[in-house]
């Protein structure tokens, strides 16, 4: 390895340099104090746990994002995290065992063996809100509102909300009686939303007339409010389909009347994090990006794994990603405190500090820090702050 490789980080894995880094953490800062605002506490879980723990019943789509390592004390295995959800899943079931809705937050960084979408981030810094033991829409709606104001409060606006219920899948497929074997080749068709290998694959099934034009017709069902009506028609004959589909609408009506300036589309073929989530499934993107910043759902079956069973619903966002989508921030400016001996210049460069003030103190030889924009000045044996030039 020569010299200049010794500098080169891996692909997908960034540095934030202090402008990027003071953006990132006054923006970690200002999220967390809204969600504890919202009542919301705030947990923060080891980076590694033993894979036992860390990816037990959530499927293989965080499996294979796990780096593993081995620990030198015990021999077992142990994974880096690729998700915190779980981790914030574990302590509401195992370490808290409180009863009752229990609100909770966290921020850090996670690290994926392959980038989750073509160049996304292996290392992101994943914040978001999980709320537990309330399985009613009310938690749907508080949640999906959180999120919403979470980048609000970031600085973004024209936000589209993607909403899909998993339950509507799961319904047609339960109804068609697939295997499971045909169900992942189903699963995948639909991810893709590949119309003729979806016709050979139904084509090849032996299933009723209505129930291949309802495999097939999923596939379609994503655009507007008007999706609702037509999934309701589609699957007139399948309650558990329209149970899921009314629930959507409900969720659509209260949204319209808080925000209304809410932009929607409903994809019920949405099986995002399918492996572990359970019902309503979320995503907001950003129009004028394209970008899905932010994601989540309900799943309500994690913290069975832990020991206690509790409803579960909550989203999270990538602050890199979503910094990336800001303006720059502007320069901090500050105070530039002259080399000097003297106590009562230290002492007033602590008042100027514990006031809040950014001070630079300057060192032997150094004329000036450019990114000061005023200075402390002797003048007739005090100390003044005065602007540059």
């Amino acid at each position: 390895m020569t010299l200049v490789d010794r500098w080169l980080l891996p692909d997908g894995v960034e540095e934030l340099l202090p402008e990027q880094a003071e953006q990132v953490e006054h923006l970690r800062r200002r999220l967390l104090d809204l969600y504890k605002r919202w009542g919301y506490e705030l947990v923060i879980p080891p980076m590694l746990e033993f894979t036992e723990s860390l990816l037990v019943g959530l499927g293989s789509d965080i499996d294979l994002l796990t780096f593993r390592v081995t620990d030198q004390l015990t021999g077992r295995l142990m994974g880096l995290r690729a998700d915190i959800t779980p981790q914030a899943a574990r302590i509401d079931a195992h370490s808290l065992k409180r009863e009752g809705p229990v609100r909770l937050c966290y921020a850090g960084s996670v690290l994926h063996t392959r980038p989750k979408k073509p160049l996304a981030s292996r290392s992101p810094i994943q914040l978001g809100a999980e709320l537990y033991g309330d399985n009613s829409q009310a938690s749907d709606l508080e949640i999906i509102c959180l999120m919403l104001e979470t980048l609000r409060v970031a600085g973004l606006s024209n936000i589209t909300l993607d909403t899909g219920h998993v339950g509507v899948y799961q319904a047609v497929v339960s109804a068609a009686g697939l295997s499971e074997e045909q169900q992942q080749r189903y699963f995948d068709i639909l991810q893709r939303k590949a119309a003729a290998e979806l016709e050979e694959f139904v084509a090849a099934l032996s299933v009723s007339e209505k129930i291949a034009e309802q495999l097939r017709g999923l596939n379609a069902l994503h655009g507007g409010s008007d999706v609702l009506a037509k999934g309701r028609e589609l699957f007139a004959d399948n309650d558990a389909a329209v149970a899921a589909i009314d629930s959507l609408s409900a969720l659509h009506q209260q949204l319209s009347q808080r925000i209304p300036e809410l932009r929607f589309y409903f994809d019920l073929a949405e099986l995002r994090g399918f492996h572990y989530h359970t019902g309503l499934v979320f995503s907001a993107l950003v129009s004028e990006h394209g970008q899905q910043l932010a994601s989540g759902g309900r799943y309500d079956d994690i913290g069975k794994l832990f020991g206690r069973g509790r409803p579960a619903i909550g989203f999270s966002i990538d602050l890199k990603a979503l910094i990336s989508l800001l303006p720059a921030s502007a320069a901090t400016g500050g105070v530039y405190a002259p080399y000097s001996d003297s106590a009562e210049q230290w002492q007033v460069v602590q008042q100027l500090r514990e006031s809040g003030e950014r001070v630079v103190s300057g060192l032997p030889g150094q004329s000036m820090a450019g990114d000061c924009d005023r200075q402390l000045v002797e003048e007739n044996g005090q100390w003044l702050v005065k602007p540059l030039g």
